[in-house]
């Protein structure tokens, strides 16, 4: 009767951590409750501010491919920041980037260096044509400028890497679903962000991923270069539990002990009988 009782205890036990912990998984609970007038609201993802280290593709094209082609000298600068050669070599601008130096500047051919760091894309479009045209071109140039570098880097409970946008833009939902998810392990109303402003300035935020408020939050869309941390959870940082490195010496050496004198103890039986 007792083992019958002790059984049922641990599986209503295992039940009801079972409950609490499905509890802790879903994402923006609730979500459907909140007015419709609150999220129409919400204002669109900002441009993304360029700062130093971005990686710019920018190509100038007029109805003149002639008189275009000196300004699509970009020099090619990979993730790993290896310098190809120009594109004077293969004729093909579109492979190229601009990378803005430690002072925000690019080195544009013809104009020289050009500081665009703080600016968003519409703007440093405009600042180019107006350094282009009529000075150098007899056209308004179309200037077609991507960031080729907008990622963020995934942390902790959630599969590590590198999460990359090829539309300049990202939510903490997709950066999540494109690294499959957060462990079961992971927190998920207590995320930590860390963001790196164009400017230099360093932001730290808590984000609860659970919270429907979420969708409204400034910090939902992120930015480039943004590092998302998720910690374990309890249950995780239990399971992860070790000693102190010299107490686990100790503890050898007393187990390397008591190896030796069982031995011991062993022969000595062996001999006796």
């Amino acid at each position: 009767m007792k083992k019958t009782i002790l059984g049922l205890s641990l599986v209503i036990g295992a039940l009801l951590v079972g409950c609490t912990t499905a509890k802790k998984v879903p994402y923006i609970v609730d979500a459907e409750t909140i007015p419709a007038e609150i999220l129409n609201q919400v204002q669109p993802a900002a441009e993304p501010r360029f700062a130093p280290g971005d990686l710019l593709n920018i190509v100038v094209t007029t109805t003149s491919t002639q008189a275009a082609m000196p300004f699509n000298k970009g020099v090619m600068v990979d993730y790993d920041g290896q310098v190809g050669s120009n594109t004077a070599a293969r004729g093909d601008a579109s492979i190229y980037n601009y990378l803005v130096d430690s002072h925000g500047y690019i080195d544009f051919p013809i104009l020289g260096p050009i500081h665009i760091a703080g600016m968003t894309k519409s703007e440093a479009v405009e600042k180019l044509q107006r350094e282009l045209w009529p000075k150098y071109l007899t056209e308004k140039p179309a200037i077609d400028m991507r960031l080729t570098n907008f990622h963020v880097y995934m942390l902790g409970q959630v599969g590590t890497g590198v999460v990359r946008a090829e539309n300049e833009r990202l939510n903490i939902l997709e950066a999540i679903s494109m690294c499959g998810d957060l462990g079961i392990q992971g927190r998920r109303d207590n995320v930590m962000l860390i963001r790196t402003n164009y400017d230099g300035t360093r932001e730290i935020v808590r984000l609860d991923l659970q919270d429907k408020n979420l969708l409204i939050s400034p910090y939902f869309q992120l930015q480039q270069n943004d590092m998302i941390y998720v910690e374990p959870n309890k249950t995780a940082a239990d399971g992860s539990w070790a000693l102190p490195k010299a107490y686990s010496t100790t503890l050898s050496i007393v187990g390397g002990a008591s190896s030796i004198i069982g031995l011991g103890l062993t022969i000595a039986n062996l001999v006796k009988k």
